[in-house]
């Protein structure tokens, strides 16, 4: 990884600066990407961007930031962003701070701050350099996501067309995901919505799906893989809970796309699972009604209570292997299964040696 530490003043960086929303915001004379398209929105609180104002007015240093030549050679803001605009913005008059403006100061205040010399590393490198190098710097600050992280290093044309279906305020993906009731959580502008999308149709490798696709020209595979997905979850599961929100959808989506159920049928059984107190995660109904595996379920467990009264009633005996054993060295079980209707309660619990209990659970 190549650096080069440089001085710049706020002066020579505000040259050029222009917000355009959610097209970007640039600066330096038109050299710099402040916030590219594939960047997060602007998440400073209004205190923390005060706070920038006043480090600058008097003369404390501020952090160093981290700047990156791109493919035009021009440069995009590694590290520093949500200083940058706080710097800018206020210098461009969109803000104010105890009521002054940046027209209200004086010429001397004015000159202080442009003036100001910002602590720049120019930076350049592989995509693994620069994933690894990103990742050791973003420790402080607003601490950017996994995704965020990703973004700044498989930059382009493919990125940037994701990023308008996924990761804007009121984008597409959100509307699409919400119509009916939400099917994820998390924020677009912090990029969940594509971090979420592009684990579910690579099967979690975000990063090898990024890379390969890179340079396309669009996202439109992710967006119409994504449109799939919540199609087919509208017509499977017909009536919304919010418990479905927490659901992993695009992995229930790559797997059982082409087997046909019956949502009446899905529906009913759901209803039931719902009113049952032994399930104890409600959102894990959703893939357990498709998968029929009770991992999803997280069914309640027994008690110490109920595991002492069956240990006492039982002599501490295993009722499988009919050997004694303290009660530490047994577990719980359901008499009757739970998937046979039995209950989560002491007159169905019997207390077996952890290695038959073990054994007949397939544990």
């Amino acid at each position: 990884m190549k650096i080069d530490l440089q001085k710049i003043s706020i002066r020579k960086v505000f040259i050029g600066y222009k917000d355009s929303a959610e097209e970007g915001v640039v600066a330096y004379d038109g050299k710099l990407d402040i916030r590219p398209k594939y960047q997060r929105e602007f998440v400073y609180k209004p205190e923390q961007r005060n706070a920038v104002m006043h480090t600058v007015r008097h003369q404390f240093p501020l952090n160093v930031m981290y700047w990156i030549e791109n493919s035009t050679g021009n440069y995009e803001v590694l590290d520093g962003q949500q200083r940058t605009l706080s710097i800018c913005q206020y210098v461009n008059g969109d803000y104010s701070i105890n009521d002054l403006y940046f027209d209200n100061l004086t010429k001397e205040e004015k000159d202080q701050i442009l003036n100001y010399e910002l602590m720049v590393y120019f930076c350049d490198g592989t995509d693994k350099e620069r994933i690894e190098w990103f990742d050791v710097i973003n420790t402080a600050g607003e601490k950017l996501t996994p995704q965020e992280l990703l973004n700044a290093v498989y930059t382009g044309p493919w990125l940037s067309d994701a990023k308008l279906k996924f990761s804007k305020t009121g984008c597409a993906a959100y509307h699409l995901a919400n119509d009916g009731g939400a099917l994820l959580v998390g924020s677009p502008i912090r990029q969940e919505y594509l971090e979420t999308a592009l684990s579910w149709i690579n099967s979690g490798e975000v990063a090898a799906y990024m890379a390969k696709h890179q340079h396309d020209k669009n996202a439109e595979k992710l967006w119409e893989y994504f449109q799939n997905v919540v199609a087919w979850v509208r017509e499977t599961f017909t009536n919304y809970r919010r418990e479905m929100s927490s659901v992993q959808w695009g992995e229930l989506y790559n797997k059982f796309k082409d087997k046909k159920f019956d949502p009446k049928k899905l529906e009913k059984e759901i209803v039931k699972l719902m009113q049952d107190e032994d399930v104890t995660k409600k959102s894990g109904i959703y893939p357990y009604v498709l998968t029929e595996q009770e991992k999803w379920l997280s069914i309640r467990a027994f008690t110490d209570k109920m595991k002492r009264e069956a240990y006492e009633r039982q002599k501490g005996i295993c009722k499988k292997c009919k050997k004694r054993f303290e009660i530490d060295e047994m577990e719980a079980d359901h008499i009757k299964p739970w998937h046979e209707g039995g209950k989560t309660i002491a007159e169905n619990c019997q207390m077996l040696c952890k290695q038959d209990n073990r054994t007949k659970s397939g544990k």
